[in-house]
């Protein structure tokens, strides 16, 4: 059975930086375009950053550009985003997809807070 699992939110101060993983199972992560999204309470759920199958190719939002990054260990079948300086705005629950077979996992909580 295909599943996503997150992990790695947390508490950060801003200017701090976190780690997300994103564990693929079930499935190859090679085989797949994998995106990051996230929602902010009140608010809509937004891409934060897309990766290709193989890596070649990722996009950001806006927001995150120049702060963010994604990438993928396809042998560890696990996909990351790397984020630095966060912002108070940064806060959500930040959550690992397939978009192409709507998967999803179960989010991980990521706040920014002095």
């Amino acid at each position: 059975q295909a599943q996503l699992v997150e992990s790695g939110g947390g508490l950060v101060q801003p200017g701090g930086s976190l780690r997300l993983s994103c564990a693929v199972s079930g499935f190859a992560a090679s085989m797949a375009a994998m995106s990051w999204y996230r929602q902010a309470p009140g608010k809509e759920r937004e891409l934060v950053a897309g990766i290709s199958a193989a890596g070649a190719w990722t996009n950001y939002a806006d927001s995150v550009k120049g702060r963010f990054t994604i990438s993928r260990d396809n042998a560890k079948n696990t996909v990351y985003l790397q984020m630095n300086s966060l912002k108070f705005e940064d806060t959500a629950v930040y959550y690992c997809t397939r978009p192409s077979l709507g998967l999803w996992g179960q989010g991980t909580q990521v706040t920014v807070s002095s």
